[in-house]
């Protein structure tokens, strides 16, 4: 068997590629070098030349605040993109898996989104991917749509390198407490991926790691872990301020993945421990 993966210098994309070798599938991965997904063509040659059995779709464009100013450009990455890539599949007859995100949906309450709920994405980064999703949806029979949330890896910049940085100079930090959500280690998305790849049970699904907390008491956990002192101070969304809309409600409805057969992430605060520990490992920063 053989997959593609697209956004392999990325942190979900770099983990799926480890993953497909891991268990002896071959990984072609891509980037922008050697296939620009707003180009139809070269999404077509790349794709039919390397011939797989799927495509992997993990790239996107992620910089939600700049998609407020730059939306063409951020429509040509995550709404032609995936039509690009579907437009392929659908010629070869070959699956697809597609990563989306919560930013689809609306984000007001406390329910937990099933992937059924109707979507209301209140940005332009939300807006394209959901563009995406539908452009997925509207040539393709065998597909996978995998929305995530408050991804961190090992590839890639993410909120845990962030706080991690922030800590070398600063002593106190102001982290927003009222977006709820679910803290997501690719690594452990990427096992789900390839889990999921291997069968036909085609659809929508959430995908995150278990439990629930804010992006504050996520912070705290962070530098809990790395065993770094920092004083966080809590703040509401419209305190801390930012451009584009942020979701406030994050929580996911992975019930769906129970139903099919597929086994559930561990806590986030168990990856979290993880990934500190990988991070060390690799120098990210010393005690």
């Amino acid at each position: 068997m053989k997959i593609l993966v697209t956004g392999v210098k990325g942190q979900l994309g770099y983990d799926v590629v480890n993953e497909l070798e891991k268990r002896g599938i071959q990984a072609v991965g891509v980037d922008i070098e050697e296939m620009d997904v707003t180009d139809a063509e070269s999404v077509d040659k790349v794709i039919r030349e390397a011939a797989p059995d799927a495509v992997i779709h993990c790239a996107a464009y992620t910089a939600v605040d700049a998609a407020e100013e730059h939306e063409e450009l951020c429509r040509k990455v995550n709404t032609e993109g995936p039509r690009n890539i579907a437009r392929v599949c659908k010629e070869l007859d070959i699956k697809m898996v597609h990563i989306s995100t919560d930013y689809v949906f609306g984000g007001e309450g406390t329910a937990f989104w099933k992937p059924e709920d109707a979507c209301d994405p209140q940005s332009v980064y939300g807006m394209t991917k959901y563009e995406g999703e539908l452009a997925v949806q509207e040539l393709l029979e065998k597909y996978f749509i995998v929305r995530l949330t408050w991804t961190f890896g090992i590839n890639g910049k993410n909120f845990v390198k962030t706080m991690l940085n922030l800590s070398k100079n600063h002593d106190t930090i102001r982290v927003v407490n009222d977006q709820i959500g679910s803290p997501s280690y690719t690594y452990d998305l990427a096992k789900l991926l390839v889990d999921m790849v291997l069968t036909d049970k085609y659809g929508v699904y959430h995908a995150t790691n278990e439990g629930i907390c804010s992006w504050y008491e996520f912070a705290c956990a962070i530098f809990r872990e790395a065993g770094i002192e920092m004083n966080v101070v809590p703040v509401t969304t419209q305190e801390y301020g930012a451009k584009a809309k942020r979701p406030a409600n994050s929580r996911m409805d992975k019930e769906k993945l129970t139903r099919n057969g597929f086994e559930r992430l561990p806590s986030w605060q168990d990856a979290l421990t993880r990934y500190i520990k990988a991070l060390r490992e690799n120098h990210f920063f010393e005690e």
